[in-house]
């Protein structure tokens, strides 16, 4: 993925995030009860576009975070 692209989406998961009043590690504590093996840490460099994100990743954040890919990929 071009890291523009993650980048935007990184500071999307952050923003929707804290919408939600979530914190990164309240955040991570969901993804993982839902299966998906990922530390605060590895959030963080997602939010900042410093680390992958994957399909399954982003299918979990956006059921989640109640919101549609759309506002996941807003660039």
């Amino acid at each position: 993925m071009n890291s523009v692209y993650e980048k935007a989406l990184g500071k999307n998961i952050r923003r929707l995030r804290e919408e939600k009043g979530l914190t990164q590690e309240a955040l991570s504590t969901k993804l993982q009860l839902m299966g998906c093996d990922i530390t605060r840490s590895a959030l963080a460099k997602m939010e900042v576009g410093q680390r992958h994100i994957y399909a399954d990743e982003i299918r979990l954040l956006r059921e989640i975070l109640n919101v549609r890919y759309e506002d996941l990929m807003e660039y």
